[in-house]
């Protein structure tokens, strides 16, 4: 599907450079990439730092001097993360994004990672996305990049249902760890369980007209950078970016108010506050398509439905995303509970949210 992602003529091409970064000697390679990057940086006078709110990758930023001016973050791709993400498909969706101002500089690739800017600003977390100077700014970027149109008339399609089902193919059926394998079997549905829900979702939401757009498709609140100063708020981390049903996009996020590393699910935006998100974004994305800002009750009702319906589509392919990390990823955390967390949520939310329907 990466080829439906159209880069505009005239963006910058993004230089490739033929070397490979150890996790063991991360600093070592930073160094060695920041050789082209910022050759007049001395190499005993750059910090690295190492961000550690990242699940999927290693995350380094290097910079020299204490005001943290100009920061060259280097992103290092996870054990086996080429088997959940398209990294052709990322990088377009970067260059897209980026030539929209919708995202940072991307200042080159290597054979596993890319480096680029550092936004300057506060990575969020559940508290603030659901305060309103914050949620509507947030509503308008994200409709912002909605809003940003195919090419060359390509009625874009969503990939949602390959994804889940190459997830699917995925899975690991057994652990090697007995105490591992044992949590894994009885807290996890089995695959026959996976696979009918897998088809009902297919069936159900793509009947329920949400429009495919470019989508973020991993807005957890980390993944929102806050600068107060200009009262604006940046996206970072396109590694599942693509084009997707609107409704799931905004369901993602609206699942990630309850956080990752200790997920809660009673932060859930309630429907008065998801109303007047909804609200919000719509406006946004009226004016940026060029239609007039004014949103019915109805408009608002309808993508109400549509985004707490599809909410479901993003714990089930977040619990399959985490049962193939639990069996690869290196990083330190508790995939296999996360997992089960996540499809727990999907059969616990499924009745109610079920149960909307749309307005005539």
């Amino acid at each position: 599907m990466a080829n439906y992602i159209h880069v505009p003529p005239g963006a910058p091409e993004v230089p490739r450079l033929d070397f490979t970064v150890l996790e063991s000697g991360y600093r070592e390679g930073a160094l060695n990439l920041l050789k082209k990057l910022r050759p007049d940086w001395r190499p005993e006078e750059v910090t690295t730092q190492v961000f550690t709110d990242g699940i999927t990758n290693k995350l380094v930023g290097c910079y020299v001097g204490d005001r943290m001016e100009d920061v060259v973050l280097v992103r290092i791709y996870g054990n086996k993360t080429e088997l959940l993400v398209d990294r052709d498909e990322e990088l377009k969706s970067f260059r897209v994004l980026q030539s929209h101002g919708c995202a940072p500089q991307l200042y080159c690739t290597f054979n596993n990672g890319l480096c680029y800017e550092f936004m300057q600003g506060a990575a969020l977390d559940p508290q603030h996305v659901c305060n309103p100077t914050i949620y509507r700014l947030i509503a308008r970027r994200l409709a912002k990049i909605h809003a940003i149109h195919a090419h060359n008339g390509w009625i874009p399609k969503s990939n949602l249902w390959l994804k889940m089902k190459k997830y699917f193919s995925l899975i690991p059926t057994e652990f090697e760890d007995q105490t591992v394998n044992e949590r894994f079997l009885r807290e996890v549905p089995g695959p026959d369980v996976l696979q009918a829900e897998m088809s009902w979702q297919k069936k159900v939401l793509s009947s329920l007209g949400s429009p495919v757009v470019l989508c973020h498709n991993d807005l957890l609140c980390k993944n929102i950078i806050y600068n107060e100063k200009r009262g604006e708020v940046q996206f970072i981390d396109y590694e599942y970016s693509g084009y997707n049903y609107q409704a799931y996009d905004i369901g993602n996020h609206f699942n990630e108010f309850a956080g990752v590393n200790e997920v809660d699910y009673s932060l859930y935006p309630e429907r008065k506050l998801q109303l007047l998100w909804l609200r919000s974004y719509l406006e946004s994305y009226k004016e940026f398509k060029g239609f007039s800002a004014d949103v019915s009750d109805k408009e608002v009702e309808i993508l109400y439905v549509q985004v707490n319906q599809f909410a479901l589509a993003s714990h089930f392919f977040w619990g399959l995303w985490a049962l193939i990390q639990a069996k690869y990823s290196k990083i330190d955390f508790d995939f296999l509970g996360y997992a089960i967390v996540r499809l727990d949520q999907y059969f616990k939310m499924k009745p109610e949210v079920t149960s909307l329907t749309l307005p005539e």
